[in-house]
């Protein structure tokens, strides 16, 4: 046996150990005697490390995490000898073994040769009582450890030349021992079979044996086979016994485990949201930016270390001496993100310097200014679709380009000087930079034709008219008497979301943020869902701004002229076009703080959910009493629309919440519908009071029904369904909609047993029954939001402003919010920032200050 190259330098094993811990299907694989127990002359009594068996153990039960001990022992000796848990694969004979019982499968010729190599074997054998002889289902192996040399290799020979020699039988040798078979396997054969069994992507195996070399023979790519001991070998990494061996498997279980559990878990409410209205991007309170997609919002990351870790992509500015900056916040009006140390300040926004983004749609540059004094690093990494394609760097003249990409991407970066650091199959530019004073300007621009020396304004010229963008816009609104300064950031974010080329408005700007820590509660909502949309933007026009209705009306028309009918708009689509959103994971990822899957599309989009019909119209009146005239075409939509729910207005759905299971008659649906018509009537009675009067039957039909059907004389409540006794918050939505009025004793009943049964403190639940996901995920906080106007709608208004209090202390230091609260782990969860929280928080207030809460 030769080495097949040189053996890895200790750094070299560490820095591979490091990046095969980050393999979205891991397997770890080693073999026993001699790896994981030390060899010793009583081989009954080889027991594994203890250290090797809790790094196994640790391993097994990590998600995609795969463990196998590939042994020379027999099965069933392996098994009873280690005493490792199930999850861990044990394959015997050297990898002929992977059922006990796979001996019953064996020929009868293949049974009597094994037999008669046995008793061959047992001749040999009484010459010495250092010899001793192993059966196994498919073979018999000599070991020798014990017996005199002289003696040994006298044997070795007879075994070799007799009934090693005999036709159908395989040999085998190894640390004393030679190993006959009836069977030509070996433990490469059993490598191979385990990591198609497991699809894993990468497999670390550790062994010591001479057999271990045929396992070192079949690895490839990122591999690595760690040969332990003394002695030639294939693998290209050495470790000097089990002790070692212990000491690598728990290093890859500390590392695998911080990377699926997420290397930076920063709290969700400490992002703040960067925007141009085409895409968003993520910056952290100490100026990451670790979440940005390209071209829009809804397309592949470039950065995605929000979901990944570091390994994912960022593009950090740190101090040198990695002190925290002592502020982080928005400038007032604006989305232009400032990041101070007492020396150093990083001023981070997406430019929208050149008047509307519909002008440029698919173009982004991300803007950040360092000014100060002093030593800082800057590591810019950005990694391709999520990580999935192979990014690198090339050093341009004055900044970086991005290969591998479909369009241009350029960092321009004057008078940096950059390394290239490899990271697998991507790479990662660092500078280390000492501040004069000189504001230090770094654009990444992405999808901007030409290539550097691109400049049609000076940096402070961008950075004005971004500003002034922002400003210009919020001057104009009409903010309430409570809460002015949270209600306008929350306006802000929600402007932030829009998709100006298309008038799509985002439900959220990132995927997968978990709805409970650790699990599989992970949705993507970089999409345009009309409900939400319509909600979002009759919010903004609450405020006195019109321009996201008409143009997301104008996006809805769009969509409805792609269908035969309005009945069938989807729930949710992509920000341009109509294209499917397949449900897809990136087991690349890790999520954030371990949280997996990622996922990207939205399976929702096959969902039947007839509450969308409510909003749209609600918005399209809420539009005529601004006094904002409706088109032609939009009293079209609203005309065919209350077409479709008296089409559909009596079918079961899958509700608001989209939970995954058969559909049912949801009471909140059933408002939705009714509100449809209550508010095309109202618009009619202004355009055509006959077709008002042709309406209101099917008005009085759906209330009738509602009112009947939903009441559950048991919980005093209307519940989630007919028939059902579970509760939900939408339920609020009985009175808020208008469908009771305020002093119904039904609408106050049903909104004391949702307080009482799904609110905590300061957020309520959506609901609290079984929706067939493992985990009890957080209160919901567009729910405290419905509280808090039903608390107002009912004159309750201590109680509101109480609980709306609470609500301002959930948001984060630069006003964002995410989509849920959990009271028990006082986290705030889900993706981040959440229209539905924002708009629910300028609904709050708004409700807040009307005279007498009215």
């Amino acid at each position: 046996m030769t080495e097949a190259s040189p053996i890895m330098l200790a750094e070299e094993v560490d820095a591979r150990l490091r990046e095969l811990a980050r393999v979205p299907v891991l397997l770890v694989a080693c073999d026993y005697d001699g790896t994981l127990a030390p060899i010793i002359d009583n081989p009954d009594e080889a027991r594994p490390t203890r250290e090797s068996v809790a790094a196994l153990r640790q391993l097994a039960a990590m998600p995609d995490t795969h463990v196998a001990v590939i042994s020379g022992r027999a099965l069933r000796d392996l098994a009873a000898l280690s005493r490792l848990p199930e999850e861990i694969h044990l394959v015997g004979s050297h990898g002929t073994e992977f059922d006990v019982g796979f001996a019953d499968d064996l020929s009868s010729e293949q049974r009597d040769l094994r037999d008669r190599v046995l008793g061959e074997l047992n001749d040999i054998a009484r010459r010495d009582h250092g010899f001793i002889i192993e059966p196994k289902p498919a073979g018999v192996a000599f070991h020798y450890r014990k017996a005199e040399p002289e003696i040994a290799a006298i044997a070795v020979e007879d075994v070799l030349s007799g009934p090693g020699s005999r036709d159908g039988v395989h040999v085998k040798t190894g640390k004393m021992v030679v190993e006959l078979s009836v069977l030509d396997l070996n433990k490469g054969d059993a490598l191979d079979r385990l990591r198609t069994d497991v699809s894993a992507e990468a497999v670390i195996f550790a062994g010591d044996d001479v057999t271990d070399e045929d396992a070192f023979a079949r690895l490839t790519g990122p591999d690595l086979g760690l040969k332990v001991g003394p002695g030639p070998t294939l693998a290209r990494a050495r470790l000097h016994d089990p002790r070692s061996v212990a000491q690598m498997l728990a290093l890859v279980a500390e590392r695998r485990r911080a990377w699926l559990m997420g290397e930076h878990d920063l709290a969700i409410e400490r992002h703040s949201l960067l925007s141009d209205q085409r895409t968003v991007a993520l910056v952290t309170s100490d100026a990451s930016v670790n979440w940005m997609c390209h071209p829009r919002a809804d397309s592949p990351a470039v950065f995605a270390g929000l979901l990944g870790g570091a390994r994912a992509g960022h593009f950090s500015i740190t101090r040198h001496d990695d002190s925290p900056p002592i502020s982080h916040r928005y400038l007032d009006g604006t989305m232009v993100v400032e990041t101070r140390w007492s020396d150093v300040t990083v001023t981070d926004y997406l430019d929208c310097s050149r008047g509307r983004p519909l002008k440029s749609a698919g173009r982004t540059t991300l803007v950040r200014v360092v000014e100060g004094t002093g030593k800082i690093d800057i590591e810019f990494a950005p990694r391709l679709d999520f990580g999935r394609a192979p990014t690198g760097l090339h050093v341009v003249h004055d900044g970086l380009e991005i290969t591998g990409a479909a369009e241009t991407m350029m960092l321009t970066a004057p008078g940096l000087s950059w390394d290239i650091v490899d990271d697998g199959p991507h790479q990662t530019a660092v500078a280390h930079v000492e501040l004069d004073g000189a504001p230090l300007e770094l654009m990444l621009r992405l999808g901007v034709p030409g290539r550097f020396g691109w400049s049609e304004a000076t940096e402070p010229d961008r950075r004005e008219a971004t500003e002034q963008y922002w400003r210009d816009w919020t001057e104009k609104l009409t903010l309430p008497s409570v809460a002015a300064e949270e209600v306008e950031r929350s306006a802000l974010v929600i402007k932030a979301l829009c998709h100006q080329p298309s008038g799509a408005i985002l439900a959220a700007a990132t995927t997968s943020l978990p709805e409970v820590m650790g699990g599989v509660r992970n949705w993507d909502y970089r999409y345009c869902w009309p409900r939400d949309a319509s909600m979002s933007a009759a919010a903004l026009l609450a405020l006195g701004s019109s321009q996201e209705a008409c143009q997301l009306l104008d996006w809805i028309l769009d969509r409805v002229e792609h269908l035969p009918g309005p009945e069938q708009l989807r729930p949710v689509y992509p920000l341009v076009g109509d294209e499917a959103l397949p449900e897809a994971v990136l087991p690349e990822l890790a999520g954030y703080a371990g949280s997996r899957p990622v996922r990207i599309g939205n399976a929702a989009e096959h969902q039947v959910q007839l509450d969308v019909f409510g909003p749209v119209v609600d918005l399209a009146w809420r539009l005529c009493e601004a006094q904002v005239t409706l088109t032609d075409q939009h009293w079209e939509v609203v005309k065919a629309v209350v077409g479709a729910v008296a089409a559909r207005w009596h079918e079961p759905d899958h509700g608001i919440w989209e939970e995954r299971r058969p559909p049912r008659h949801h009471v909140h649906s059933k408002v939705m519908c009714w509100m449809a018509v209550d508010r095309a009537i109202k618009i009619a009675q202004r355009i055509d009071p006959e077709l008002a009067s042709y309406w209101s039957p099917l008005r009085h039909q759906i209330a009738a029904d509602v009112i009947l059907n939903g009441w559950n004389e048991q919980r005093r409540s209307y519940t989630t369904a007919y028939g059902s006794t579970d509760l939900d918050a939408s339920l609020l939505w009985i009175g808020l909609s208008g469908l009771l009025p305020p002093d119904d004793s039904r609408f106050v009943s049903t909104l004391k047993a949702v307080e009482s049964d799904l609110r905590d403190g300061q957020t309520v639940y959506r609901y609290r029954h079984d929706d067939g996901l493992p985990g009890t995920e957080g209160g919901f906080l567009i729910c405290t939001s419905w509280l808090i106007e039903a608390y107002a709608l009912i004159g309750q208004i201590d109680d509101a402003r109480a609980l709306f209090d609470r609500y301002l202390d959930l948001c984060g230091p630069t006003g964002l919010l995410p989509e849920q609260y959990d009271p028990a782990s006082e986290r705030l969860l889900g993706n981040h920032p959440q229209a539905y929280s924002h708009l629910g928080l300028i609904n709050a207030a708004i409700a807040l200050s009307a005279p007498a809460g009215g």
